[in-house]
């Protein structure tokens, strides 16, 4: 049976986007504080339920912070001015402690921003508390031992997918505006997916490295949150930049992402060319999915794009993915061993898996990774001469139950690992190139299914513009959970 909220009194919410509430804060149109009040009575409310939030401020305190925000002359105010903000749990915030979701970190409090929070601050932001994640962010299931389980809005007995669930779920029920989230194989657009919101993968380089430490094998970057895609792209407007400290910084990325708040606009002599693939070749996949896959197929086409089914180029993508996670995994452990004593009697077996199949690797499967993905990306290149955007599920699954800590198997292929169900993101992750999950449609349960949209080789504000043209057409964002106003 279908498990809802139900509140007993809850107040709306006093934004309607979060461009509109924003450009209020700046000009003095509405106060911080009353801002502020309002999401702590939906918190108050929501989070109980939900388990979104979690490392949260004292309301007292955070009215505080919200009515010193006030008295910031107009002309000093930033772009997120006065906006409550509560980062993944996995970005350091000054006071706050970051758990990443693992009990020997429980307490740690950070004595000084992360470089993405500072910038997050410099435009004006108040944090408020952490977003909640599994266990080092590891999984499309958000649980660990320290706050507990996250539930999807729409159904509390599911998961609201991961590892950013709890960012996905606090949009979902308007507990907050924007939410930042990160993203090694699907942690940003896996959980927009389960809770009809928006997940932005950038181009790697694009935002701040935060915890993407490798070079040339980084598969983890940050990215923006939000309702809509044009509330996405405010947050990347903040969240992209220069960084002389990351040597795979873009050197455009402090271009101008309020760009993207225009839709793409349809050029009847040189139509939109969108490669459509269900399947990613022959992943299993929900019967459900693949029909919405379809239906934004046909919505495109009827927008006046030129639609081709057809699979990109990513032969041996989940091998390259899986060795390169696996190696940076490798790394984890070692730090682990050399600062947590016994640290395996807290972590999950299949953090310690993954851990373990790093420290069996060779030399040689990692520069073979390191070639797969070179080959990858410079076939994707050219499939991408032939098309605009690349169309396929965000997930390869509908919401599951809560209990359930993955996926095992899909339309009756039994899957071997925890990732493996993750697939349709995690090949795509090898390439390096912007994806974004948008909300795509609902299952005969009433369930949100994403749809994902890849785009150009550094093609990030292109990408976001043929997003919002989708969004536009379809207005799924629209359909709240059952009880939420």
């Amino acid at each position: 049976m279908k498990e809802i909220f139900n509140p007993t009194e809850l107040p709306d919410p006093i934004w309607t986007d979060a461009i509109t509430i924003c450009e209020d804060l700046r000009a003095g149109n509405v106060s911080a504080e009353d801002l502020m009040t309002n999401i702590y009575q939906r918190i108050n409310q929501i989070n109980p339920q939900v388990n979104a939030i979690v490392n949260l401020l004292p309301e007292k305190e955070a009215i505080e912070l919200a009515r010193h925000a006030d008295n910031v002359p107009l002309s000093e105010r930033g772009i997120l001015h006065g906006l409550p903000m509560a980062m993944k749990d996995s970005v350091a915030i000054k006071g706050f402690a970051t758990t990443l979701g693992f009990q020997p970190y429980a307490e740690r409090i950070e004595t000084q921003d992360s470089p993405l929070a500072e910038r997050m601050r410099k435009a004006g932001v108040i944090f408020i508390g952490h977003t909640n994640m599994p266990e080092f962010g590891l999984g499309s299931n958000t649980f660990n031992s320290v706050f507990g389980a996250t539930h999807n809005p729409y159904d509390l007995s599911k998961t609201a997918g991961g590892s950013s669930g709890g960012a996905a779920a606090a949009l979902a029920t308007d507990m907050l505006p924007l939410a930042d989230g990160s993203d090694m194989g699907g942690s940003l657009r896996n959980p927009a997916s389960f809770c009809n919101v928006v997940g932005f993968r950038p181009s790697i380089g694009r935002t701040q490295k935060n915890l993407g430490a490798a070079w040339y094998g980084r598969l983890v970057t940050t990215g923006p949150m939000a309702k809509t895609v044009q509330d996405t792209a405010l947050l990347m407007s903040v969240m992209s930049g220069s960084d002389i400290s990351d040597p795979l910084n873009l050197s455009d990325s402090d271009e101008d992402f309020l760009e993207a708040l225009t839709p793409y606009k349809i050029n009847k002599n040189k139509p939109l060319k969108v490669a459509v693939s269900p399947c990613l070749g022959e992943l299993p996949i929900d019967g459900q999915v693949v029909d919405i896959i379809h239906a934004a197929g046909d919505t495109f086409k009827n927008l006046g794009a030129e639609i081709t089914y057809a699979d990109p180029p990513l032969e041996g993508a989940m091998e390259a993915f899986q060795i390169q996670r696996a190696v940076g995994l490798r790394g984890l452990g070692k730090m682990l061993d050399q600062s947590v004593d016994n640290w395996r009697q807290y972590a999950k077996e299949t953090v310690i898996w993954n851990i373990k199949k790093g420290q069996s690797l060779s030399i040689d499967e990692m520069i073979k990774a390191e070639m797969i993905r070179t080959n990858i990306y410079a076939k994707m290149a050219s499939f991408f001469e032939e098309y605009d955007v690349l169309l396929l599920p965000s997930a390869q699954v509908p919401p599951f139950d809560l209990s359930k800590e993955w996926v095992e198997e899909i339309e009756g292929t039994k899957l071997d690992t925890y990732i493996d169900w993750m697939s349709v993101c995690c090949m795509i992750t090898v390439t390096g190139l912007p994806a974004i999950s948008v909300p795509g449609g609902f299952t005969k349960e009433g369930l949100p299914v994403g749809v994902q949209l890849v785009g150009k080789p550094r093609g990030d504000i292109g990408l976001l513009k043929i997003a919002h043209l989708f969004e536009s057409k379809t207005n799924f964002y629209k359909m709240k959970p059952s009880g939420f106003k």
